[in-house]
């Protein structure tokens, strides 16, 4: 017994095992408690493998179509060197807190966000830290904000594999994580990187994104793959995972992340994502 308990134990070993109480190889659980005064229902990260690809994106619209269907949501910027939410949302005051924690800015739907972007004295600062700081304020978004009551509280993580992401699949209790991607040929490998971190830190996978999918031409609506053929189907294959979106090129995006009114775009891409999100609250 010595010698297997030596040998590691996965969760699954653990739970009918005799041992489990002082098991030395028992996985240990570092999540962190939330704030006192706050009460998450679900939290989703949004990852990618590299960045440009859209999360920031895809997290601001599902968070959009989960206040749609009459969820309340936050967003937790965990992009602290690279933060977008709040310029997507045209939020550009300043987070206040008092004794208890740090209140979140909210949007005009309603959508509560903390971003170290609400923090600095200057949005155009840069955030010159060392990766273990940066994941400690992405801990303390978590600890010391006061998010109140959210059934969805959307991370938006940095892309790659980095301290970051380790800390918030660590620390938080991430019920679930949906992979963003574009349609180039190195996807497999990138993509390969964010499950096979999921699946060590025995994360559940809900699916892969795929953006700036194809253009639609505006004469004749002929798609025209831009950054050529898309292999998101035979990447979902082979890590066993299911396709939810496939996003277009559309200047209308761009021009209104720009101005900061990303709330407002009404787009019917990301609705298999949704109703997953959805159905996640419900229990199902």
């Amino acid at each position: 017994m010595a010698e297997e308990q030596q040998n590691g134990c996965t969760s699954s070993d653990c739970a009918g095992c005799a041992h489990a109480g002082s098991c030395s190889s028992k996985p240990q659980d570092l999540r962190e408690p939330a704030n006192p005064f706050s009460k998450i229902k679900k939290v989703i990260a949004v990852v990618s493998g590299k960045g440009g690809v859209g999360k920031s994106l895809v997290t601001a619209s599902l968070a959009r179509m989960m206040r749609e269907q009459g969820f309340s949501v936050g967003i937790l910027d965990a992009d602290v060197t690279g933060p977008s939410i709040p310029k997507m949302y045209g939020i550009h005051e300043k987070a206040k807190g008092d004794e208890a924690g740090i209140f979140p800015c909210e949007s005009k739907d309603g959508t509560k966000i903390m971003s170290v972007n609400l923090l600095l004295e200057n949005e155009s600062d840069p955030v010159i830290w060392r990766g273990p700081v940066i994941a400690n304020v992405v801990t303390q978004f978590w600890t010391d904000v006061i998010w109140g009551e959210l059934d969805y509280l959307f991370v938006d993580m940095p892309p790659g594999t980095g301290d970051v992401p380790l800390t918030v699949f660590q620390s938080l209790p991430v019920d679930g994580i949906i992979i963003v991607t574009s349609p180039q040929e190195l996807v497999s490998m990138i993509v390969g990187k964010a499950v096979n971190m999921a699946k060590k830190m025995d994360i559940p996978i809900l699916g892969i994104v795929e953006n700036m999918s194809y253009l639609a031409c505006p004469d004749c609506g002929k798609k025209i793959s831009v950054f050529g053929e898309s292999h998101i189907d035979q990447v979902a294959e082979e890590y066993k995972i299911p396709v939810l979106a496939r996003i277009p090129i559309d200047p209308k995006i761009a021009r209104m992340v720009d101005e900061g009114t990303v709330e407002y775009l009404e787009e019917d891409w990301l609705d298999e994502a949704a109703e997953k999100a959805a159905r996640m609250n419900a229990g199902a």
